[in-house]
């Protein structure tokens, strides 16, 4: 590998930071497949008793944290070892307040989820979109609409530090900020999580395939689009640059958003980083397949398990999927 892809090296780049606990060495061993590597994202939202299914994504809910570690028995007797979290807070404003409070959705599930599994591998999304007002993902001049990108790298560097302070084991920054990473990774390390890995979403694509979500996670924009942060879908070098970015900024893993229609780009970051790369098969994957497979147009384990092998192939060494624990059992079921 050469060097020149990792300009700075220490303190930026610390090789450490994944060998620091058992499931993250897992998570990012190369020569191995395994239940460790397929990630199981969760949505979950303040209150009690709430488990509020999502009418795009069969099988999908909101939760909340009582709920959800329910929802995790079930997930963990099933073989899943790492999960991700997307918060829903009660109220919104135009800083994305709760997303850095210490009382926040996210923090309160991350501390009850490792009281509960300390081993679980606990990564969260770093974002402000589900806690905006407005559900852009940064700071928004509202007189010119403009997401202003500086100014909100302070509050996203607040979320993660937070959810570090919570007992994360990996943050994961989705806003698509220009130097959010190398702003988190400051934040972290004088806040004394040097330790802590970042996994960046790193060549994010605006993406028609995130409709599903957006009513998962409540995050739709109230005005304009998400064209002026998120990656044009034309464009292929740009991701190349956006990669080698974050990695120069101290990224430990990068991933490609979304999967099947990407596998080009999972292919070209692996193999020009050589570096801990995931893909995320993202909601509007996830829902047509269900949606096909309740049509009977389709045989969803068949195609599912097809959709993991050609990400395999690809270079993905981590998955992102909602169909995660359906797959622990279709792959057991090959051997």
């Amino acid at each position: 590998m050469n060097q020149g892809n990792f300009p700075g090296g220490f303190p930026n780049h610390r090789p450490r930071r994944l060998r620091q606990s058992d499931p993250i060495r897992k998570l990012v061993r190369e020569n191995s497949w395994n239940n460790t590597k397929l990630i199981l994202p969760f949505f979950v939202r303040e209150g009690s008793n709430i488990r509020l299914p999502v009418s795009s994504m069969p099988g999908v809910f909101q939760l909340s944290v009582d709920e959800l570690l329910l929802e995790l028995e079930n997930a963990y007797n099933a073989g899943i070892r790492s999960v991700l979290l997307f918060g829903i807070p009660d109220e919104k404003d135009d800083r994305a307040s709760q997303a850095h409070s210490v009382g926040g959705i996210v923090q309160k599930a991350v501390r009850a989820l490792k009281q509960a599994h300390p081993t679980l591998l606990v990564i969260t999304d770093v974002c402000l979109c589900e806690y905006m007002s407005h559900g852009h993902c940064g700071i928004v001049d509202m007189e010119r609409k403009n997401v202003e990108n500086d100014s909100s790298l302070e509050i996203l560097s607040r979320v993660a530090v937070s959810h570090a302070e919570a007992g994360a084991d990996i943050v994961a920054p989705s806003d698509m900020m220009d130097g959010r990473v190398r702003a988190i990774r400051t934040a972290l390390d004088g806040a004394g999580f040097a330790s802590l890995p970042i996994m960046s979403y790193a060549a994010k694509f605006a993406s028609s395939f995130y409709g599903p979500f957006r009513e998962a996670a409540e995050s739709t924009p109230r005005f304009g689009d998400r064209l002026s942060y998120q990656m044009d879908y034309f464009n292929g070098e740009e991701a190349i640059r956006e990669v080698a970015l974050d990695i120069a900024e101290g990224a430990d893993i990068v991933m490609v958003k979304p999967g099947i229609a990407y596998l080009d780009l999972v292919y070209r970051v692996k193999q020009t980083f050589q570096f801990p790369t995931a893909v995320y098969a993202v909601s509007g994957e996830y829902s047509m397949v269900k949606a096909a497979a309740k049509a009977g147009w389709i045989d969803e384990r068949a195609v599912s398990l097809e959709s993991f092998f050609a990400m395999r192939r690809a270079g993905a060494d981590i998955i992102i999927s909602y169909a995660a624990r359906e797959l622990i059992r279709w792959l057991k079921e090959l051997e």
